[in-house]
């Protein structure tokens, strides 16, 4: 570390050890990080108590300074590399963010921070910002940030809700549920639950959901629970439409192929077998059996059987030659 600093900048550098760290920082390796004696890193921590930023100090083998919580600090010090990677992961996930005209939630966080960021940091942030251009995901969903709160902090203290659902038909009702995980997939959320009603495990996409109200019951979380690899598994289940698709070549063959959302691949005979379920006959012949690599049969159900045989006419006419 530069020996010229100044104290405000290395008191900034000792906020940014104790924000690095969630264990208790203890004078001597303040120190030895700020290349000063432990009397001079005690006298930073006070200029961060003068200036209002809460540092607790605790005694024992496992103490030292730590941050307080729900501190009113000062802007927080981001390195070029830490800013320009912030600015470029909420592009990635929010393009709409790209614009700080337009009345988007995210952009207008994204501005607050670029605008406490020191000069020379800010300028390169905000000059990503205006010229780097993003293209919307058409399948992301962006669900209320309050409701999706509400979702997430009754899931931290094990509380059973009540949620209102409209599906993509229209059709609305209400569901008591143990919400086990909020996942977010491919620019979706999704709350996995299991339903009382349905004493089943169930998804629900969390833009489709209109209100959430907590219970008085608790529920207790499955052990051992991984929600991305059951939220995977489940998102083949319980939809209105059943599908089964027969593949002659063996399981270990196909399985690389086969996106979990499709259902469940299961051995028969000399083959194996993709059983599940759709709410979208034509999109799972399009975008799913169209790509695969493999011959197979649809066996059922008949609507994925008419959304197919659609597609293969309409193929078919693409290569006819009428002359």
């Amino acid at each position: 570390m530069p020996t010229d600093l100044s104290p405000t900048a290395r008191a900034l550098r000792t906020l940014e050890i104790l924000q690095s760290r969630t264990a208790g920082v203890t004078a001597d390796e303040i120190a030895a990080s700020l290349g000063v004696t432990e009397r001079a890193a005690r006298r930073y921590v006070g200029i961060l108590r003068e200036a209002g930023v809460p540092v607790h100090s605790e005694r024992g083998p496992y103490g030292g300074y730590r941050l307080g919580r729900g501190a009113r600090l000062p802007p927080v010090v981001f390195t070029e590399p830490e800013a320009l990677g912030l600015v470029m992961a909420v592009l990635d996930g929010q393009p709409a963010a790209a614009d700080p005209d337009a009345d988007d939630l995210v952009g207008a966080a994204l501005g607050k921070v670029i605008r406490a960021l020191p000069e020379s940091v800010g300028r390169q942030a905000a000059a990503l910002r205006e010229h780097a251009s993003a293209a919307p995901d058409r399948n992301a969903s962006r669900p209320d940030p309050a409701l999706t709160s509400t979702l997430v902090a009754a899931s931290a203290v094990r509380r059973r809700v009540l949620v209102t659902y409209r599906s993509e038909s229209g059709n609305e009702w209400e569901a008591e549920v143990d919400p086990w995980a909020v996942v977010v997939r491919y620019g979706r959320w999704y709350l996995l639950c299991h339903s009382h009603h349905a004493n089943a495990i169930r998804t629900y996409r969390i833009d489709r959901v209109r209100a959430v109200r907590e219970t008085a019951h608790g529920f207790e979380m499955p052990d051992g629970l991984d929600p991305v690899a059951v939220l995977e598994e489940n998102l083949g289940k319980g939809w209105e439409f059943p599908t089964r698709v027969v593949f002659d070549a063996p399981m270990a063959e196909v399985l690389p192929s086969i996106r979990p959302p499709m259902g469940r691949l299961e051995p028969s005979g000399d083959g194996c077998v993709l059983v599940g379920s759709t709410r979208n006959p034509t999109m799972y012949a399009q975008e799913w059996l169209a790509q695969l690599p493999l011959a197979f049969r649809v066996e059922g159900g008949e609507e994925l059987r008419a959304a197919v045989q659609a597609l293969a006419t309409r193929f078919s006419a693409a290569v006819t030659d009428e002359t």
